[in-house]
């Protein structure tokens, strides 16, 4: 009969660990709680001597893998491609599949990159014994703390399919409310990238023949004419100066240079302390960034706690993945509070990064005992507000790139017009 070795948590909350022998890990489960326990792990012991048979066999795989795969494993695996995974598998297990048989299956039909490769490891790990948490959690690029935990937690309480289910369907909110964000971004930056371009383009080929006109009617040229060509000249990198770079080489890339010099200063702690603190601040996008904040941070510890995992194991692993220092300081706060046997809502109140209704509902949620599902309704809320906000904010960046354009545009026009203006002048007086 197989041993399953277990760690556990006594009446008191210490962990205790030991060894039970069960014919399968569901009935390994019910004996570790007739002796008292609450299971936090439970995995088959591998035996150390197998037969030569086995290891030859083992080994036979390995190569025919081997020789099969030829994919070229380059970056990581997309979310969407993960998403569609965990969705497919649920659906599997619901079926009553046997776990190892759902893998194959999976693994079989993926297109050759990363994450085939990746579940040929874990069916490889799930059949010599491992179970399907601990084999994920050796591949961290694909499946993160809190995809395995929750794996985990489904595994122990003996209802995969359904903690399979309730990830996928936070997988696909999260991804649905992304997929927001960035298509009503796309819209204004085209627009700007497209009347950069221009007014570039302007700049270098059409500036130098007007200026060229002005010369050769000798005529007084005013200061903004002036500044106009002058710039004009920094962009085309024919200024009478030292200038070694070109400006349109700036204009273009820039702003490419900024994006990675942000990245850079994020890679450090107090950089990214920093920024984030800025962030949350700039006016108008500052309020969208911390209502998407509390939606990911609210859904992400409501679907850990509803999938069974530990209160405060839950909110170390939302800590960890909410994204933004100052919500990950004032989850911090919430985890040291809750051990110390204080409130939840407490220290998010003291740390004002929410706002009193979100508090409040954490509160209510906390005394009546469904605090998992108050952060589901606090997630829900501010998903749709986030959605509000995306196409207020939308709504105000149309007309003031509008503006801008005008004044960028009129601008050069004034500037270009008022020489003519005193050349005209000109001929008509010496007529």
């Amino acid at each position: 009969m197989p041993t399953y070795a277990y760690e556990a948590m006594n009446s008191a909350g210490k962990t205790q660990k030991g060894s039970v022998e069960a014919s399968s890990s569901e009935e390994a489960i019910q004996r570790i709680k007739a002796q008292g326990y609450f299971p936090t792990a439970v995995r088959e012991q591998k035996i150390k001597g197998k037969s030569a048979a086995q290891t030859d066999d083992s080994k036979k795989k390995k190569k025919k893998k081997k020789k099969g795969d030829l994919s070229i494993n380059i970056g990581g695996v997309g979310q969407k491609q993960l998403t569609l995974f965990t969705r497919q598998l649920s659906t599997l297990q619901d079926a009553g599949l046997p776990l190892l048989r759902s893998l194959q299956i999976l693994e079989a039909q993926q297109k050759p990159g990363k994450l085939k490769s990746i579940l040929g490891d874990v069916c490889e790990d799930v059949e010599a014994g491992t179970t399907l948490s601990d084999a994920m959690a050796k591949h961290p690029k694909a499946f993160d703390r809190l995809y395995c935990k929750m794996v985990n937690a489904g595994e122990i309480g003996g209802v995969l399919d359904v903690i399979l289910q309730r990830l996928a369907n936070f997988m696909e909110k999260a991804q649905r409310l992304r997929r927001r964000i960035i298509g009503a971004m796309i819209y204004p930056i085209v627009v700007i990238c497209v009347a950069v371009l221009i007014v570039t383009g302007i700049m270098v080929f059409v500036i130098p023949k007007f200026q060229e006109i002005f010369a050769d009617f000798e005529v007084a040229i005013p200061a903004l004419t002036l500044w106009l060509v002058d710039t004009s000249a920094w962009v085309a990198g024919t200024r009478s100066d030292d200038q070694v770079i070109p400006g349109w080489v700036w204009i273009l890339f820039g702003p490419v240079l900024v994006f990675f010099f942000f990245k850079l200063i994020r890679k450090t702690g107090p950089g990214r302390a920093v920024t984030d603190v800025v962030r949350i601040k700039i006016p108008v996008l500052g309020n969208l960034i911390k209502k998407t904040s509390v939606a990911r941070f609210t859904r992400t510890l409501g679907t850990l706690i509803s999938a069974g995992v530990p209160i405060l194991e839950a909110i170390m692993i939302t800590r960890d993945t909410s994204g933004n220092y100052v919500y990950e300081k004032a989850l911090t706060k919430v985890h040291d509070s809750i051990r110390e046997g204080e409130t939840f809502a407490g220290p998010l109140r003291e740390a004002k990064v929410c706002d009193s209704i979100v508090v409040n509902m954490i509160d209510v949620g906390e005394e009546t005992g469904d605090l998992d599902v108050m952060l589901m309704k606090i997630a829900d809320n501010y998903e749709e507000e986030v959605d509000v906000a995306v196409q207020s904010l939308l709504s105000l960046l149309e007309p003031l790139l509008v503006v801008v354009l005008g004044v960028v545009i009129g601008t050069i026009v004034l500037a270009l017009f008022l020489p003519l203006v005193a050349m005209i002048d000109s001929v008509s007086g010496g007529m």
